[in-house]
C-alpha cells in the first residue's frame, strides 16, 4: 500500500500532455518557422520521420497485438530467450589449417562454423572427413558458403554423421546455395540454366527432408543488395522477391511449401542506421510470413523466416580502419535486437587485406561480450512497444511491399532482373548515396569527415581486396550487380596522395581577422585537405595581410586558403589572390554571397564551403597537383 501510495504521488503534480499540446508549444517556439522542414526528416527510402512519437501512433496497428513465436512472427521466432548463433567464417584452401583454426575457436565462444569454399568446392570431395575432425557435430552449427553445385555437401555431411553415429535430427546449418543470388551478382546462371538451378535445389531440398531436417539448403542472398549501396527498403522488398520467386518455382516442380519454406534462409546485411536495422528484421519476419501463408501451409511454423545476419561490407573503410569496430557493434546490436537466429560480424580489417587472428578474435568478442556482459540474448524482442520502432517497422513493411508488389506485377524477380528494373532501382539509390557522401551528407568517420591526416595505409592493404571488382558483361544474360565499398572513391584521392612521387601537397591556412571566424573556418579547411591526406599548415593568425602574404611565399605550400570573415574578405581577398596567384593555387574558406561575383570577375574560382561536393573539389586539386 505504501508503495502505490509513493507512485501515485510522484506522478501527481505531472498532468498528462495531449499531443495538440505538443503541437501547440512546437509552434510557439518554432516561432512561425515550417514544421515539415524544420523537424520532419526524411529518409533515402522516402520515409517521413517525425521528430516524436506517442502512444496514440500504435494504437491502431495490429503489430502490437502478436506474442513472440506466434504468426506473423514479427515478434521473433524465440520463445524463451534472445539467444543466436555466434558465426565466424573460415577459409577453406588449405583442409589441415582451416580444421586447425576450427577446432580452435570453438572453445572461445563461437557456436556456428561459415565454412568458405569459394575458390574450389572440389576440394572438399576427398578431405570432408579431415575437414570436420575433432568437431562435436552435434553441438555446433555447420554452414558452407559455395559458388557452385559441383560437390554434394549435404551427402558427404550424411555419410560422415552415418559413420560417427550422430542422428540426423541433432545435425543443424546451412548451404548458401542461391542460384538466383549468383545470376544477380554474375549475369549467369551457376547451373548452366534455368531450369537446371531450379532442378538442383529441388534436389538440395528433397534430400535434406530425407537425412537433414534441420538444414537449410536454399539461400536468399539479400546482402547482396545492400552491398550494391542499395536502401533498407529494396534489400528487403528484393529479397522477398527472390525468395517468392524460389516458391512459385519450386511449388510448381512438385514441392510442397512447408518442404520449401523450412529449408530456406535468408542472408540479410546490417548497416549502420541503427533503428532502421532493427525495424527492417522484424518487418522482414512480418511480410515473409503474409507470403508464405499465402501459398496455404499446413503448419504455421512454416511461414518462419530463418534469417542469418552479417554487417556492412558498404560501409568499411581502410583509413581509419578502428572505426569499423564501432560500425560492427552497433549493427551487431540491430540484428539481435531485431532478433536475428545467427550473425557474423566481419573483422576491422576484412576490407582492405586478409584477417589476422587479433581482428578475428576482436568480430568473435564484440558478438561474446553482448552476450555475456550486456545479456542481450535475455529479452526476447526488446524493441517491442517502442512507438518509433513500431511505427518504422509498419513503414519499412509498407514500403517493401509496394516494391514487392510491382516486382511480381512485372513477372516475378528474374524477369525484372533480366530486364534491367532491379539494377536500375539500386543504382538509383547508390547514387543519391554516393553524392551524399561526396557531399559529407552521408558520414564515414575518418573518411570524408575527421581524417587523419598523417595516417598512411598504403603498405598495409592488399589491392586485391581492397579494391572493388566488377564482373565482365560481355558475355552476360542480364547486367550484375556491382558491388563496393561507399569510401572507396575518397581512399583512391588519399592512396593517389600516398604513391605520389613528387612533393606531397601542402594547404597553407591564411588566418587573420575576426578570430572566432579565422579559426573555424581553418578547422573546416584542414578538415577537408585531410580528406585527400594533404599536408596542413595552420596558423594562429596574421596582423595584416603583407604579413601573411610573406609568410605563405616562405612556405612554399601549393594552395593557400584564406580564412576570415565575409567582412573582411571584401577588403583582403583580391589583393591576396592578385599577390599568390602566380605562385600557388588560392581558395577562399566559405562563400560571401555579396563578393563571390567581384571575385570571380578578379579571377578567384575555388570556394570551400560546407555545400562543398568534396569529392570532386579534392579531384579538381588532385588534377591541378599533377596527382594522378
Amino acid at each position: 500500500m505504501h508503495k502505490k501510495n509513493l507512485l501515485s504521488d510522484l506522478f501527481s503534480d505531472f498532468s498528462p500532455a495531449s499531443t495538440e499540446q505538443w503541437e501547440n508549444q512546437i509552434s510557439k517556439d518554432l516561432k512561425g518557422g515550417d514544421y515539415a522542414k524544420r523537424l520532419i526528416s526524411k529518409t533515402i527510402e522516402g520515409i517521413d520521420i517525425k521528430p516524436y512519437y506517442r502512444k496514440e501512433d500504435i494504437e491502431n496497428s495490429i503489430l502490437t497485438n502478436f506474442l513472440p513465436g506466434e504468426f506473423p512472427f514479427i515478434r521473433g521466432n524465440k520463445t524463451t530467450d534472445n539467444s543466436w548463433d555466434i558465426r565466424q567464417n573460415i577459409e577453406v584452401s588449405d583442409i589441415a589449417e582451416a580444421n586447425k583454426k576450427a577446432n580452435n575457436i570453438a572453445n572461445k565462444g563461437i557456436n556456428s562454423f561459415g565454412f568458405i569454399c569459394t575458390n574450389d568446392a572440389d576440394i572438399l570431395k576427398n578431405n570432408f572427413s579431415k575437414l570436420l575432425a575433432g568437431i562435436k557435430l552435434d553441438c555446433i552449427s555447420l554452414n558452407f558458403i559455395v559458388n557452385n553445385f559441383s560437390t554434394n555437401i549435404l551427402s558427404l555431411l550424411k555419410e560422415e554423421i552415418d559413420e560417427q553415429g550422430i542422428s540426423p535430427n541433432k545435425i543443424r546449418g546451412s548451404i548458401n546455395f542461391d542460384p538466383i543470388g549468383y545470376f544477380s551478382l554474375n549475369g549467369n546462371y551457376c547451373c548452366k540454366s534455368e531450369e537446371i538451378s531450379l532442378q538442383n535445389s529441388k534436389n538440395l531440398i528433397e534430400f535434406a527432408k530425407e537425412n537433414l531436417p534441420n538444414f537449410q539448403v536454399l539461400a536468399v542472398d539479400g546482402k547482396n543488395f545492400h552491398n550494391a549501396g542499395s536502401s533498407i527498403v529494396q534489400e528487403l522488398a528484393f529479397s522477398l522477391s527472390a525468395g517468392n520467386e524460389y516458391l512459385a518455382n519450386l511449388t510448381d516442380l512438385g514441392l510442397s511449401i512447408d518442404d520449401i519454406s523450412s529449408h530456406m534462409q535468408f542472408n540479410f546485411a546490417v548497416g549502420s542506421n541503427y533503428f532502421m536495422e532493427i525495424a527492417k528484421i522484424r518487418a522482414a519476419r512480418l511480410l515473409w510470413s503474409k507470403i508464405v501463408d499465402s501459398y496455404k501451409p499446413t503448419d504455421k511454423n512454416s511461414c518462419l523466416m530463418k534469417i542469418h545476419s552479417e554487417t556492412s561490407k558498404w560501409n568499411q573503410t581502410i583509413y581509419d580502419p578502428y572505426v569499423n569496430l564501432l560500425r560492427t557493434t552497433t549493427e551487431a546490436l540491430s540484428a539481435i535486437i531485431g532478433g536475428t537466429d545467427s550473425l557474423t560480424v566481419l573483422p576491422f580489417d576484412s576490407a582492405f587485406k586478409t584477417t589476422d587472428e587479433f581482428s578475428e578474435r576482436i568480430a568473435r568478442n564484440q558478438q561474446n561480450l553482448l552476450k555475456e556482459e550486456a545479456y542481450i540474448d535475455k529479452i526476447i524482442d526488446p524493441s517491442a512497444g517502442s512507438y518509433y520502432v513500431e511505427n518504422l517497422t509498419n513503414s519499412i513493411a509498407n514500403e517493401a511491399w509496394k516494391i514487392f508488389v510491382e516486382i511480381e506485377n512485372l513477372g516475378g524477380y528474374l524477369l525484372a532482373f533480366k530486364e534491367g528494373i532491379v539494377q536500375n532501382k539500386i543504382v538509383e539509390i547508390a547514387e543519391i548515396r554516393d553524392n551524399n557522401i561526396a557531399k559529407r551528407k552521408e558520414i564515414l568517420l575518418g573518411t570524408n569527415q575527421f581524417p587523419n591526416s598523417t595516417e598512411s595505409i598504403n603498405d598495409k592493404i592488399n589491392p586485391e581486396i581492397a579494391t572493388s571488382k566488377f564482373v565482365d558483361t560481355q558475355n552476360v544474360i542480364a547486367q550484375p550487380l556491382n558491388l563496393y565499398r561507399g569510401a572507396e572513391e575518397f581512399e583512391k584521392l588519399r592512396l593517389q596522395t600516398e604513391n605520389f612521387k613528387g612533393k606531397i601537397p601542402e594547404v597553407f591556412l591564411f588566418t587573420y581577422g575576426n578570430l572566432a571566424m579565422s579559426r573555424a573556418r581553418a578547422q573546416f579547411v584542414s578538415n577537408f585537405f585531410a580528406c585527400a591526406g594533404y599536408k596542413i599548415i595552420d596558423n594562429l593568425g596574421f596582423e595584416t595581410a603583407e604579413k601573411g602574404i610573406e609568410t605563405a611565399i616562405e612556405s612554399n605550400a601549393e594552395i593557400v586558403v584564406a580564412c576570415s570573415s565575409d567582412d573582411e574578405y571584401s577588403e583582403t581577398v583580391i589583393e591576396i589572390f592578385n599577390r599568390l596567384k602566380n605562385k600557388t593555387l588560392f581558395a577562399v574558406a566559405g562563400f560571401p554571397k555579396a563578393s563571390v561575383q567581384k571575385f570571380q570577375e578578379n579571377g578567384v574560382e575555388n570556394f570551400i564551403h560546407v555545400k562543398s561536393n568534396v569529392l570532386e573539389t579534392l579531384r579538381m586539386f588532385h588534377k591541378k597537383l599533377g596527382i594522378s
